[in-house]
């Protein structure tokens, strides 16, 4: 996990046997064990192994241990662990890749002001 992470509230839990669809969005944490059909919006995600996201991403940072398809955008940074999975773009200040993870997708580097939460920028942290 990084380093940086701040202890932040853990707001919403998605269970293995739930599934969720629509959109989410939270100012603390989202944990993803189950699955999520739609985008999210949060302060920091963390998808479990057996977490899948199908949907777009906008956080401060995003820590992948199962799977997420869909656009990533995060102002501090992504960590793709070694049983994580993602396909899709990752704009980020940041990307970590374990041994044995997996990223099918394109990255751009850009500082964490650079990239913007389209509405909710007290989440970016400016």
């Amino acid at each position: 996990m990084f380093s940086s992470v701040k202890q932040q509230k853990l707001e919403v839990i998605i269970g293995t046997d739930s599934a969720v669809r629509g959109d989410l969005t939270s100012k603390g944490t989202v944990r993803v064990d189950g699955a999520v059909e739609g985008n999210i919006t949060a302060d920091c995600v963390i998808i479990g192994e057996k977490g899948l996201v199908t949907g777009d991403a906008m956080v401060r940072q995003l820590i992948v241990g199962g799977r997420i398809a869909g656009q990533i955008r995060a102002a501090e940074g992504v960590e793709i662990q070694r049983t994580g999975d993602v396909c899709g773009d990752i704009s980020a200040a940041r990307l970590t890749i374990a041994d044995g993870g997996q990223f099918d997708g394109r990255s751009t580097m850009k500082r964490s002001k650079e990239i913007a939460y389209s509405g909710t920028e007290e989440l970016a942290g400016t």
